[in-house]
């Protein structure tokens, strides 16, 4: 393996940014590559497919505001980094990068562009991530997961392809466990999660919504919450109080298998998240994050929406009284839960890792 070709794979911090880089890092593995990630120092957090001795951490920076010293302080920071990974790549003679989005990704694709080194950028959202629509002039290829990106841009669109989002090994076996319908009288599943950072919404609505459910369908869930620390206590006390049967947590290592299990997910909807959902093909009511310039989550939950896979409200309209009414409707009617899983399965692609790696050995001329 040491004379085989090295792929860098450069992504944010973030498990919506390294989970796709880690299933395109198995796949190319197992063709016979080297792969090594460049990443910040948030990554490291993260257990799975890159180990330290797999990992090279370049100083980076995310634009938080656009006050002057912040600006300064990005700049700064990124051109740091640009120098550390001009070092980096020299010594590591990479056959290409490749880049999966967020900020610490323009340092290691910069240089690799200096360089001349062959890059490709990754975007899983339904719209193009402002790291990415920085990149985007520089690198050799875009692959994207969703059809119609870059259709209004056709100088990009030109050297875009359309690959999905690569899935990691644990997606892939939580994609084939079949959806168990939902039973009158039954057990529902109910599934909530707010991200990798978990979303303090997601504890002020949901203990509400289920306070105000019938009895009879409180008796019926069985609640798995990610609940920050923060408001642990306060969520606690509201389900203990209607002897709920729930697990709650900060985090799930195994959310793929939990993902299989529900029912119906309630979350927000990162590209990640919407693109796991399709995959797997589950029901959901997506709340995108407010506020994104570019409205990327309000996208991403627009194309389960209009499959007929997902439920989207906007955060000003989540509200406990309109949760408790979806979930009383949806748990009403068991045809239309099933149809809508369904309909998410049909949006998802498990081939994508597959197809990326394709793209990665066409640009890297390494087949």
């Amino acid at each position: 393996m040491t004379d085989a070709p090295l792929i860098l794979l450069a992504a944010g911090g973030t498990g919506g940014h390294l989970f796709p880089a880690e299933a395109l890092g198995v796949v190319l593995m197992q063709r016979g590559y080297r792969v090594r990630l460049v990443t910040d120092h948030r990554a490291m957090k993260y257990s799975g497919l890159f180990s330290a001795e797999m990992t090279d951490v370049v100083p980076s920076e995310t634009v938080r505001n656009r006050t002057p010293w912040a600006l300064a302080r990005t700049a700064v920071m990124l051109g740091t980094g640009t120098l550390v990974a001009l070092n980096l790549m020299r010594r590591l003679k990479p056959a290409a990068v490749i880049g999966f989005g967020g900020y610490p990704t323009l340092p290691p694709l910069i240089a690799a562009s200096l360089l001349r080194i062959p890059t490709l950028i990754h975007d899983a959202n339904a719209v193009m991530g402002r790291a990415n629509r920085l990149l985007s002039g520089r690198v050799s290829a875009i692959a994207t997961s969703l059809p119609g990106v870059l259709d209004r841009d056709p100088q990009l669109a030109g050297k875009a392809t359309t690959t999905g989002t690569p899935m990691r090994p644990a997606i892939l076996a939580a994609a084939a466990v079949p959806f168990v319908s939902l039973q009158p009288n039954g057990p529902l599943r109910l599934l909530v999660v707010g991200g990798s950072q978990g979303a303090r919404i997601m504890a002020d609505i949901v203990p509400g919504a289920i306070e105000q459910l019938d009895p009879a369908l409180q008796a019926r869930l069985m609640l798995t919450q990610q609940v920050r620390d923060e408001d642990m206590a306060r969520v606690r006390a509201v389900y203990d109080r209607l002897k709920l049967s729930c697990e709650l947590a900060p985090f799930f290592s195994d959310l793929p298998a939990r993902l299989a299990a529900s029912q119906l997910v309630v979350s927000r909807s990162g590209a990640g998240t919407v693109a796991e959902l399709g995959a797997i093909g589950r029901p959901s009511i997506l709340v995108p994050l407010p506020g994104a310039i570019d409205q990327d989550q309000f996208a991403n939950a627009g194309v389960l929406a209009d499959a007929g896979g997902a439920i989207r409200i906007v955060q000003s309209d989540f509200t406990s009284e309109r949760l408790a009414a979806e979930i009383t409707a949806l748990a009403g009617d068991p045809n239309r839960l099933t149809a809508m899983a369904v309909a998410a399965k049909s949006v998802g692609r498990l081939d994508a890792a597959d197809r990326l790696a394709d793209l990665v050995e066409r640009v890297a001329d390494v087949r």
